[in-house]
């Protein structure tokens, strides 16, 4: 069977990224909006662009207002700017909120209506020239047809997703994430850890996704580590950058499962970063899909040295669960009560966020049918585990 395989139409990757980029950025418009959050701007992460578009005669304008998950009125925000600026191309710089915030806007500027219109419905025009560049290793914003906006007033997630929302261009420089604290370094390598096993583990996973997914899940067991506990090592930052470059192209071919099902309905009722609640869903999730994902979660064990020369498929499955739990152990992944979340409102949006998260379509991506008693089940176990911890 054919499948489509989708990219950025063009990627620098690999320390100065950013410098290479620039003759190929002058070709993109005359003024670019910055769509960033205010942190970037702290940590000198704009000035860099800023200096190398004042170099090569690019003007800009500049939206730090992505401080949280986006919505659909800092979308809408971020196309007042880019109207009134004269802007003529868009750039994204920060984690996923800013990428996928640059994303939506750039859907707008072309295309009338409201961000929520084009939820599960395709965008029509083509965006402006949109520019993709990542601080974290994690989201893989960068590489996918997909942004995500949380509905301010349904408080619930919305995926528009378009082979249009593609970036004209990637940028992923590892010497933007040096700055980047242990707690987002965690989240984050795990969010792109999440995505590389759910991307091999899908329904919908493909030759060319599984070569991604593999290389992907090798090079984050040999590196997070390292990355957590020093974050100025320039050899593991790159590795996880790269890493988290194939994990996103791996999931945008493939598609997630159960982990960001599950996910995003924490994310937008109880505002836990996504990383942090991928990470606190991915070993019990893995523990339910297993007896039906058995072969694939065996190859993983073998990518990663897991599984013992003889090893069975279900002791190499089994070995690679384990091994999960123990790296997640290992690098601080923070349990649901860390978050200051009660558990008595979190059981009171139990079934509801079941029910979002079955709406997704992610869950139906997995190898073993998923009920809502399943995913139900799963979000209390989280509690159990913050028992047991």
């Amino acid at each position: 069977m054919a499948n489509m395989f989708l990219m950025p139409g063009m990627v620098f990757i690999g320390e100065d990224a950013l410098e290479s980029s620039r003759e190929e950025l002058k070709k993109l418009g005359r003024k670019a909006l910055i769509v960033t959050d205010r942190m970037m701007g702290e940590l000198d992460n704009v000035r860099r662009l800023t200096d190398l578009l004042d170099r090569i005669g690019i003007r800009y304008g500049i939206y730090d207002g992505i401080n949280t998950e986006p919505t659909d009125s800092m979308v809408e925000e971020g196309l007042r700017i880019y109207r009134e600026e004269g802007c003529d191309f868009l750039i994204g710089l920060g984690g996923g909120s800013p990428l996928d915030a640059m994303k939506a806007i750039g859907v707008l500027v072309t295309n009338p209506g409201d961000i929520m219109d084009f939820c599960g419905k395709p965008v029509i025009q083509e965006l402006p020239p949109t520019v993709c560049i990542p601080t974290t290793a994690g989201t893989g914003s960068e590489t996918t047809k997909s942004s995500v906006i949380t509905n301010q007033k349904t408080s619930v997630k919305m995926l528009v997703s378009d082979p249009k929302l593609m970036a004209t261009m990637a940028i992923v420089d590892p010497l933007f994430t040096i700055t980047v604290p242990k707690d987002v370094t965690v989240a984050t390598g795990i969010d792109a850890l999440t995505h590389a096993i759910e991307a091999y583990t899908s329904k919908k996973a493909c030759q060319l996704s599984d070569t991604q997914s593999i290389s992907s899940v090798r090079r984050i067991f040999a590196n997070i580590r390292t990355a957590c506990i020093n974050g100025s090592d320039k050899k593991a930052r790159s590795q996880m950058a790269i890493a988290s470059f194939e994990a996103g192209i791996a999931f945008n071919n493939s598609s997630v499962t159960l982990v960001h099902g599950m996910s995003r309905p924490i994310g937008a009722m109880f505002h836990v970063p996504h990383g942090a609640s991928n990470a606190m869903l991915l070993v019990r999730s893995l523990d339910f899909i297993r007896p039906e994902a058995a072969a694939r979660l065996h190859d993983l064990a073998v990518a990663i040295g897991a599984a013992k020369p003889g090893d069975g498929i279900q002791e190499g499955a089994a070995a690679f669960v384990e091994e999960t739990r123990r790296l997640l152990s290992s690098i601080g992944v923070k349990g649901i009560h860390e978050f200051n979340i009660d558990q008595d409102a979190f059981y009171r949006a139990m079934d509801k966020m079941a029910e979002d998260a079955l709406a997704s379509g992610s869950p139906g991506n997995s190898r073993r049918e998923v009920r809502k008693e399943d995913i139900i089940d799963i979000y209390k176990g989280l509690w159990q585990d913050a028992l047991a911890s």
